[in-house]
């Protein structure tokens, strides 16, 4: 089976969660799309599907948005899975997550998840920073990536 990771990562903590759940797939054969490199992939080629992102400034990326928005009628007949990796906990990030993906999507989807994630502020510009501040208890780098999301995800998706 042929599966495609189509993401999107800024600071590159998303990039290293993708890693890490590509390494833990197992049974297929498995492209890494990042779309920041390649903005137009042609989905219509794999069986299985894996979108995620990350929330910068309250929303995923518009390029993970506007992939499902084009592509809506083949995701709907693949085998999808959903991901967002967020800082916030509990309620407010169910509530990032149902903001990212459309309903439709997430009913479809075989397993969505929840990676956390991080503030690498070596890698944030000045407004960045200022941002995270104000809006966060952190003032320095800090990783709350959830290794175990990561493999609740994979059994989910592989089952």
């Amino acid at each position: 089976m042929k599966t495609a990771i189509i993401y999107m990562s800024k600071h590159g903590s998303t990039e290293k969660m993708v890693e890490m759940l590509k390494n833990k797939l197992i049974n297929s054969e498995i492209d890494v799309i990042n779309l920041k490199k390649k903005k137009s992939p042609d989905i219509s080629k794999y069986e299985n599907i894996i979108i995620g992102g990350s929330i910068h400034v309250g929303t995923i990326q518009k390029k993970i948005t506007k992939l499902i928005e084009k592509n809506m009628n083949i995701l709907l007949h693949k085998k999808i899975a959903l991901f967002l990796c967020c800082m916030y906990e509990y309620e407010k990030r169910i509530e990032q997550f149902n903001n990212s993906f459309p309903e439709d999507l997430r009913n479809h989807s075989s397993a969505n998840g929840l990676f956390g994630g991080e503030f690498v502020f070596e890698k944030m510009n000045f407004l960045e920073k200022t941002i995270v501040k104000k809006v966060s208890e952190y003032s320095s780098t800090v990783s709350k990536i959830d290794e175990k999301a990561i493999d609740e995800f994979v059994g989910k998706f592989q089952k």
